[in-house]
């Protein structure tokens, strides 16, 4: 009987292991759309990224690697993240064509962080690359600083954005937001 034990011990881990694996990452197709933004991810420039959830099938995709990062970050996220793949820009045809099947692991990747580089919702892009060297030379044209996801600081992924010239945007830290916030309270109040 100790023999049936050790062997059913033996399956039993092996079935662990593979469900511990993470799952592979998803080509994207013209049926891609963005998690926040709903719209076609081939019609934006930039890199791309997919967050696949514990024991959902479908990966969330993100039209910006940056709302990936802040994704994984708020504190709304309620979900158990299984892996996060993001496009390896040094295999991208270019920039307007990221890719459609060169994902490496967010965890892996080398991001240029404060570079001129706009991702496809017009947002300062975090540019990811599998190898440092192709991540220096990016920065190098573009600005930024080279940094793994751990080394990212939640201010460049978590703060309010200004709209591209100028525009009816306004800054989450200013007096004019938080008072058309609170009037905007008050009005749902009566």
């Amino acid at each position: 009987m100790r023999p049936l034990v050790l062997a059913a011990a033996v399956l039993l881990a092996a079935c662990r292991t593979e469900e511990a694996a993470p799952p592979a990452p998803v080509a994207l197709t013209e049926e891609s759309v963005g998690y926040y933004c709903q719209m076609n991810l081939w019609e934006h420039p930039g890199p791309k990224a997919q967050v696949h959830l514990q024991g959902v099938l479908a990966p969330l995709f993100f039209s910006q690697v940056r709302d990936a990062i802040a994704y994984q970050r708020m504190p709304e996220q309620a979900y158990p993240i299984a892996v996060v793949y993001v496009n390896d820009m040094g295999a991208a045809e270019s920039w307007e064509q990221p890719g459609a099947e060169n994902w490496i692991p967010a965890a892996d990747a080398f991001y240029v962080v404060g570079s001129a580089a706009t991702g496809g919702m017009g947002a300062p892009e975090i540019v990811p690359f599998a190898d440092p060297a192709a991540a220096a030379a990016f920065a190098a044209e573009k600005g930024g600083t080279v940094l793994t996801l751990d080394r990212i600081g939640d201010e460049a992924v978590l703060a309010p954005v200004e709209p591209e010239g100028g525009g009816d945007g306004i800054a989450a830290g200013s007096d004019d937001y938080r008072a058309r916030l609170d009037a905007l309270r008050a009005d749902q109040g009566d």
